[in-house]
């Protein structure tokens, strides 16, 4: 399991559409299984995918945990930072 976080200039609500479509059904084809303004669960693949993000000044803090998909969580990281 990887847990890890970083900023964002991108809004929660922004940041957490951004990984619906990088690991949901347009992405990497993981179910979401919950979502919100501010945080969405996928499953899929033997693993899942928790991503929260809460406002900041600037922008927003995102924390994801991964399970089994600790690569693609770090590719994401990297298009939002």
């Amino acid at each position: 399991m990887l847990r890890i976080a970083t900023r964002t200039k991108l809004s929660p609500e922004e940041a957490i559409n951004k990984a619906v479509e990088f690991f949901g059904p347009e992405g990497y084809k993981l179910e979401v299984k919950e979502r919100s303004a501010d945080c969405a669960t996928f499953e899929g693949g033997g693993g899942g995918v928790e991503v929260s993000a809460c406002a900041e000044e600037g922008g927003s803090s995102v924390e994801l945990i991964s399970r089994e998909w600790d690569y693609q969580v770090k590719e994401f990281i990297r298009k939002v930072h």
